[in-house]
C-alpha cells in the first residue's frame, strides 16, 4: 500500500510543480507583453515626431529645388 501511496503524492506534487511553473510563465507574458506596448507607443511617437519634422525639410528641399531651376 506504500507505493501506489507514494505514486500518487509524487503524481499530485509533479502536477503542483507544472501548475506554479505555468503561473510564473504567465506573469512573464503578461510583463513582457506589457513591455511589448510600452515600446509599439515609444516607435509610434518617434514616428510621428519624424514624419512632423520631414514636412518642413521636404517643403524647404522643394524650395531650393524650385530655385535652382
Amino acid at each position: 500500500m506504500f507505493w501506489p501511496m507514494l505514486a500518487v503524492a509524487l503524481g499530485f506534487l509533479g502536477i503542483a510543480v507544472l501548475g506554479v511553473l505555468a503561473v510564473r510563465v504567465f506573469a512573464e507574458v503578461r510583463r513582457l507583453a506589457r513591455e511589448v506596448g510600452t515600446a509599439t507607443a515609444r516607435i509610434q511617437q518617434a514616428t510621428e515626431d519624424l514624419e512632423r519634422s520631414a514636412v518642413p525639410l521636404a517643403a524647404r528641399l522643394h524650395d531650393v529645388a524650385r530655385d535652382r531651376t
